[in-house]
């Protein structure tokens, strides 16, 4: 085993540091490593948390590490930020909030931000994940950049996928259903001291009613106020709940299918240069050749 590959089993700080960069800016020494780590990857119980700006995420996360370190349960979070990475922006904001863990060993916190990539995930954050995973974290909780209902793609990477909502902020069921309400396993309706905390609940849990999971299984609803710490314990045993459930192979199985398809399509576009496909698409736009014949072209080349 190479020393990076040691060091990062032993939770060494740096070199976990050191590799996410690796993996982020796309560097060739990540796939070597990440491949020799492989096979210690699957023991952590990865919990995706989304939802819209201002749902209070990132207290809702803060709470959640303290109440996993209570339980003496290791934890590392992958904080997905919109802004540039030469910017410091991932740091600031709300994630401030968590860096009240910073000096917990057992705590380690990576921002990183999307550089374009859609559904509210950075393109190495799955990546990511299999890292802090075979760093031996009980946890990995991926909060994902928050830019609404176009964030599915967290149910492709997480075990388990909670959604948070807020009374009042445009949070009602008929814009849940559009997207969101098929890939939450567990609903947090956070900041529910506030003025239409029970109708949303009420409405969610009559949708939910008449929804049919292939899986069999209706999401949770649970109401929390992240700031005061109230709900987070029932949260997390939601999730448990859950992680129990979905313990299958075949569901597994399924999820990596998913995410093979997405590594495949994300291959195969690495090896194209940006400005050969720039110049294809001038030439499909000038009707001087075919789409068909240029994506042939692409497959048998790569």
């Amino acid at each position: 085993m190479t020393a990076a590959a040691e060091k990062i089993l032993a939770r060494d700080v740096h070199a976990l540091a050191r590799a996410a960069t690796w993996i982020e800016a796309g560097r060739p020494e990540a796939e070597p490593l990440l491949r020799e780590l492989f096979a210690r990857t699957g023991q952590a119980m990865i919990l995706g948390v989304t939802g819209a700006p201002g749902s209070g995420k990132s207290t809702l996360v803060s709470g959640l590490i303290r109440e996993l370190r209570a339980q003496d349960r290791s934890v590392a979070i992958v904080a997905v930020d919109p802004s540039s990475p030469f910017s410091g922006g991932a740091l600031l904001g709300d994630r401030i909030r968590m860096q009240q863990h910073h000096d917990d060993p057992q705590v380690f916190i990576r921002s990183m931000a999307t550089r374009g990539w859609l559904g509210g995930l950075a393109r190495a954050t799955s990546e990511l994940t299999w890292l802090l995973d075979a760093a031996g974290f009980d946890v990995v909780i991926v909060e994902t950049v928050g830019v609404g209902q176009d964030e599915v793609e967290i149910a492709r990477l997480a075990n388990v996928t909670m959604v948070v909502l807020t009374p009042g902020a445009g949070d009602d069921v008929q814009a849940i259903k559009a997207g969101i309400m098929e890939i939450a396993d567990v609903f947090v309706i956070n900041k529910s001291d506030l003025k239409g905390a029970e109708k949303l609940e009420r409405e969610l849990k009559a949708s939910l009613a008449l929804a049919h999971r292939e899986d069999g299984w209706t999401p949770t609803v649970v109401r929390t106020v992240a700031n005061d710490g109230q709900g987070i314990g029932d949260a997390l045993d939601a999730v448990e709940e859950y992680r129990t459930h979905a313990s299958d192979a075949s569901r597994s199985a399924k999820i990596w299918s998913g995410r093979l398809r997405e590594m495949l399509r994300e291959k195969l576009i690495d090896r194209v240069p940006a400005e050969e496909i720039a110049l294809r698409g001038r030439e499909v736009a000038a009707r001087q050749r075919d789409p068909y014949s240029v994506i042939h072209e692409w497959l048998e080349r790569y």
